[in-house]
């Protein structure tokens, strides 16, 4: 196997921004917060909807206990370390004071439950931010929350004291001073520059017990805080039964909670569906298999009466040909008897099996009936991102050619369109629609053109039916390597000729029905595809081009060597709990460590590719190109075929990315790009891959943040060799930028002028798209299940809970209940989750047979 030593770059604590892989959990981001402007001056494209069932408070009930999903029971409390995560920030939000929370449009908002007044009293010659406290504001030890927690979190993450193992510092760097106001309710902060952002900083706030001294803060809060004050407080953390249990702050001065008791239990996304059929459950963020699920379960069907003739799935009911035929010895064999026998004992064991499955599937759909999906887009996009550092891509024109071969809209509606919500590609890198700085400036690249893109290789050297120097093992992406890759053995090379036989006759097979299909094909293809198209082992293939097979197992496998000094991110979490990304790419305390939510699963009736489905597809006119447009053949240069390393991970987790994956790869080979598709294993794909560099293609997704000149920089700007040679990167994964991008960020972070700031950022969008490193192609949707009754919780979108809202609807002062109706964006009159609709309960259905065939043959 080839392994690469340490990885090509470096990152920085300079801020925490979780990259969402899209497979586990909620997006572990502190509050988002940005730009503001005036009202006349705001985005005219839309925010998400919410979608949470709201209801006034005076129409909930008093009391109630929610039992609420999370991904997993978090390691630390404090969440300004490395290993915090998702469910630190939800813990958080309800138990910590946030000075600003996001309103629907993900805009920072002064929550008054904590300040009466904060703003800029003076620019010059020094910027001075003077907020004025609550007074009834008061931790749970019953201490009034003062200028002394702020100077403790300030000197904490202000970057000059190394013994505090901090995760970010964004901003903190740059107060010069905090001190008491006129008095014990004012707090001044000054600025030694100017901080365009600062409404980003002290949320969460953490008493100064927590914050005081080094030991405190990097020992102190991992498991309990002391201290709190907000609407709950935690009455238990208890990492045996996986749960967290917050209850209601008896010193809360704001609302009274209307619920008694919040219990935050980490389920995994594999056995969701389960809790939530056992009504262990009343709310929880789930993937599309088990929203289409819920929707036919409420619809009637999947229920006594499913079976092979009710038109339902029914996982695990379906009958094989290697359960109903016996092996070929016994059919093949004399004693005819024997055979008879044989074939006699796999029908009844094939119906055992399926009156089983029948029977677990319909059980749940009678559970699965007493919930409802609430839906939006939640504030994440996933990108394509191009490897700039090294191989082809390391010239602008072949990273602009694939970026114009991309039918981003086509893209968006495979996954966003079966689920009825808007599928609308992102027109910028650093904000979503409705958020005061959005704005399209995508024209910077330029739309979908195959003929450009074509050019735009040609210029750069990629002619088709070159002269192909014998292949040495040595990918485009990765010529830095390749002394490390060593020759294929005879008998790799024996395997590999008996796969091009087979992927041959699979790439015939394909054509012909392609050109039934016309401009359908690749739709049509996915919808045909066999079983073992199903999530497969780790492995490469190559698209287009000869119909050659992908390279070997041997090299099939990318692992890598860790990092020196890397740790995961997670602590000691078993692998099921921590995300493929959730690994610090470097080893030095604080550096950023980014943490993953799960993709909502495939959107196609399979959710992985094969040699022999890629190969026969990309032989087929794509749906995204003109039907004009020749097929250019394989493009080479000095020699060597212009291939690019696609790395996808492999987990079941992940469908929707390697089906998205696979559009592209088709995308790509009209243009004569052949992707060489790696599938690794989620728990190396971050770490072992992205961060390390070892890729030219790969998926991943950012969350919005309403504090662009903040977040985005250590995204986009420029990687700057460090003092031992290594490349800082920060978490710039595609090592694609320019000194404009960094200098206009840092113009946008230090201007108080909000429509000025604003310009600027939309100036160094432009030149992000023009850079072509990173292409948002669509934003995530967020599915939630949840209980009828469960009021003022779901798909949030951009805004805060206000967990004091949150609660059960009361039938006496609501009137009787009636069936819930999606509350969501919705595309044109495109209904809500519909089994007719979305082909990926298909793969969903395959994925519950092969588990319910497994968990039979176990007993």
């Amino acid at each position: 196997m080839s392994q690469v030593g340490a990885p090509r770059g470096r990152t920085c604590s300079r801020t925490i921004r979780s990259v969402a892989l899209l497979t586990t959990g909620v997006l572990a981001l502190p509050a988002l917060a940005g730009c503001s402007s005036d009202d006349e001056e705001r985005s005219k494209v839309p925010a998400a909807a919410q979608d949470v069932g709201a209801a006034a408070r005076d129409r909930i009930a008093d009391g109630g206990r929610l039992r609420w999903a999370v991904d997993t029971v978090p390691t630390t409390l404090n969440s300004f370390q490395a290993d915090a995560d998702a469910t630190t920030s939800r813990i958080a939000g309800a138990v910590l004071p946030s000075l600003f929370t996001l309103d629907k449009s993900g805009r920072p908002q002064r929550n008054p439950d904590y300040l009466e007044s904060a703003k800029i009293v003076e620019s010059e010659p020094k910027q001075v931010v003077l907020y004025k406290l609550n007074q009834q504001a008061v931790w749970s030890d019953g201490r009034e929350l003062g200028a002394a927690d702020f100077v403790a979190q300030w000197r904490a993450l202000s970057g000059k004291d190394s013994a505090y193992w901090t995760a970010r510092n964004a901003g903190y760097e740059r107060i010069q001073k905090i001190e008491r106001g006129a008095n014990d309710l004012e707090v001044r902060v000054t600025f030694n520059k100017p901080y365009a952002d600062w409404k980003g900083l002290f949320s969460p706030l953490y008493p100064k017990g927590v914050m005081g001294a080094p030991n405190s803060f990097n020992d102190g809060a991992r498991a309990k805080l002391n201290a709190t004050a907000g609407p709950f407080q935690i009455k238990k953390l208890d990492r045996a039964d996986r749960e967290v249990t917050l209850v209601r702050n008896p010193r809360w001065w704001g609302a009274r909670p209307k619920l008694d008791t919040i219990v935050l239990s980490a389920v995994p996304r594999g056995k969701r569906a389960s809790a939530l059929a056992a009504g262990t459950l009343d709310l929880a963020e789930i993937d599309s298999p088990v929203a289409e699920r819920i929707e036919q379960a409420r619809e009637g069907k999947g229920g006594a009466g499913a079976g092979p003739h009710s038109g339902v799935h029914v996982p695990g009911a379906e009958t094989t040909a290697a359960s109903a035929t016996p092996s070929r010895a016994l059919a093949n064999a004399s004693d005819e008897e024997k055979a008879e026998a044989a074939r006699e004992s796999r029908a009844k064991t094939t119906k055992a099996k399926t009156t089983k499955a029948m029977a677990k599937y319909s059980k749940e759909q009678q559970g699965l009936r007493g919930y409802v999906v609430r839906k939006s887009l939640e504030p994440a996009f996933t990108q394509l991102a191009l490897n700039g550092e090294t191989g082809p891509l390391a010239d602008e024109r072949v990273r602009r050619a694939v970026a114009r071969a991309l039918d981003r809209k086509k893209l968006a509606e495979a996954v966003l369109k079966p689920l009825g919500l808007p599928a609308h590609p992102p027109g910028s890198h650093l904000a979503l629609a409705g958020q005061h700085a959005y704005a399209d400036s995508s024209d910077a690249l330029g739309k979908q053109d195959t003929q450009e893109a074509q050019a735009l290789l040609a210029d750069a050297g990629w002619k088709p039916g070159g002269v192909l120097k014998k292949d040495d093992g040595t990918k485009a992406g990765s010529e830095a390597d390749a002394g490390k890759k060593k020759d294929k053995s005879s008998k790799d090379s024996n395997d590999s000729e008996k796969e091009a036989t087979a992927t041959a006759s699979a790439t015939s097979k394909g054509t012909d029905k392609a050109k039934k299909s016309g401009q359908d094909a690749e739709d049509g293809e996915e919808k045909k595809k066999t079983d073992s198209d199903s999530v497969s082992d780790e492995g490469s293939y190559i698209v287009g081009g000869d119909n050659k097979p992908g390279r070997g197992a041997e090299s099939g496998t990318h692992v890598m060597a860790p990092a020196p000094a890397a740790d995961r991110r997670a602590g000691a979490l078993d692998d099921a709990d921590v995300n493929a990304q959730d690994r610090r790419p470097g080893g030095k305390a604080g550096a950023y460590a980014p943490q993953g939510t799960e993709a909502p699963a495939s959107d196609s009736a399979s959710p992985s590719v094969s040699p022999s489905t890629s190969a026969s597809v990309s032989a087929s006119p794509s749906a995204s190109v003109s039907a004009a447009s020749p097929l250019p053949g394989p493009l080479a240069k000095n020699g060597k075929p212009l291939t690019l390393r696609f790395v996808l991970p492999s987990g079941a987790g992940s469908e929707q990315l390697r089906t998205v994956g696979e559009k592209i790869a088709r995308m790509l080979d009209r243009i004569g790009i052949r992707t060489e598709v790696i599938k690794v294993a989620d728990a190396s794909y971050f770490k072992d891959h992205i961060a390390s560099g070892d890729y030219d293609l790969a998926l991943y997704s950012w969350p919005a943040t309403a504090y662009p000149a903040t977040d985005g920089r250590p995204i986009y700007a420029k990687p700057v060799p460090a003092s031992d040679g290594t490349l800082m990167v920060e978490q710039n994964y595609t090592r694609v930028g320019t000194d404009h991008i960094n200098q206009l960020f840092d113009q946008a972070a230090s201007e108080l002028d909000e429509k000025a700031a604003r310009d600027l950022l939309r100036q160094a969008d432009a030149r992000i798209w023009a850079a072509a490193g990173s292409i948002p192609l669509y934003q995530r949707p967020q599915l939630v299940a949840a209980k009828p009754a469960v009021a003022n919780a779901g798909a949030f979108a951009f805004a805060a809970p206000r967990y004091e809202d949150i609660g059960f609807k009361d039938p006496a002062k609501s009137g009787p209940e009636q069936p819930e109706e999606s509350q969501g964006p919705k595309e044109g009159s495109t209904p809500g989750i519909s089994p007719s609709a979305t082909p990926s309960a298909k793969a969903s259905a395959k994925a519950s047979a092969d588990e319910t065939a497994k968990e039979s043959d176990n007993e």
